[in-house]
């Protein structure tokens, strides 16, 4: 195959021996091209381009935000997404299964070339972004925002800067006195919410190596599920993390949360602009958003569905 490895110098896990690995390994069957980011949404241009010159597939090395970017470059066309861990939390590659090492990950995504798992995977859009594996609207969205305004603490602090800037977005960053929206789904229902989490699949994200399973229901496979909170109070935001963090079976919906799945759509009408954050980026304000989902829109390496004995033929 012909690839394009698409390296984020500046995500957290990415170092020149890692690209220098990855680059030689994948050189042994393959033939590949190296280009590096150098800005945002740099990763989407060099993925359109590398569909347009007809490579059949484009190899990230990044965070989740550098995959995004590469996914909105090749949906809709031939050239395939191949996903290797170079972030801090790597939330879609380690939904596909692929080990958090860069080096280890690459022999997955070698195997699904080599057992011909290159398959059509169904991806949600926002307002015509693509996203992987989810958007939120209001609450999470904050505390994304109040990250990325520390981004030269996030390589080093990770996790304890997001459960941080959580707190600081609960206690000031966020209007909790009533709700931010309403969200109105195909069959006419029309929800009002605090914060809403539209997932193309689970779990949500990841707390060091805890999964936060919210909507087991959402799979590549599958439309799309929503998860709003009809409440912030902090009794509440603990009982939803407790029972994310109880496999299999996730949140269960109640009268402060509501559950739906199996989405073609849905649309969110704000009462004020409310934050918007798309696979794991802060991405603006907005007063209406439109979901969709669109099934097998991206080709993608499906190592999610490796036999282990594969990695070894």
């Amino acid at each position: 195959m012909q690839l394009l490895l698409i390296v984020n110098p500046f995500a957290s896990s990415v170092s020149p021996r890692t690209q220098v690995l990855v680059q030689r390994a994948l050189g042994e069957a393959h033939d590949v091209q190296v280009v590096e980011t150098t800005r945002r949404n740099h990763a989407t241009r060099l993925a359109e381009d590398a569909a347009r010159r007809g490579v059949d597939g484009v190899v990230v090395l990044g965070g989740d935000g550098t995959v995004n970017e590469v996914a909105n470059g090749v949906a809709d066309t031939p050239c395939a997404l191949l996903p290797l861990p170079g972030g801090s939390t790597n939330v879609f590659c380690r939904t596909l299964g692929l080990p958090d090492d860069p080096q280890d990950a690459v022999r997955y995504s070698l195997a699904a070339i080599e057992h011909d798992l290159i398959r059509p995977v169904g991806i949600g859009s926002v307002n015509g972004r693509y996203f992987l594996f989810h958007t939120g609207v209001g609450f999470d969205a904050a505390v994304v925002e109040q990250v990325e305004r520390q981004s030269d603490l996030k390589r080093y602090l990770n996790h304890p800067l997001f459960v941080y800037a959580a707190i600081k977005t609960w206690l000031r960053h966020y209007d909790r006195s009533e709700p931010a929206f309403s969200i109105e789904f195909p069959n006419g229902r029309v929800d009002d919410g605090y914060f809403t989490i539209c997932m193309n699949t689970d779990p949500y994200t990841y707390l060091g190596n805890l999964p936060l399973n919210l909507a087991p229901g959402a799979t590549l496979d599958r439309g799309l599920s929503t998860v709003t909170l009809r409440s912030l109070r902090s009794s509440h935001l603990m009982r939803i993390v407790i029972d994310a963090l109880r496999p299999p079976a996730g949140v269960t919906a109640n009268k402060f949360l509501d559950l739906q799945s199996d989405l073609t759509s849905a649309t969110l009408r704000a009462r004020r602009p409310v934050p918007v954050q798309v696979d794991g980026d802060y991405i603006g304000t907005f007063n209406e958003i439109d979901f969709r989902h669109h099934p097998n829109a991206l080709r993608l390496a499906r190592t999610d569905l490796l036999d282990l004995a594969d990695l070894n033929t």
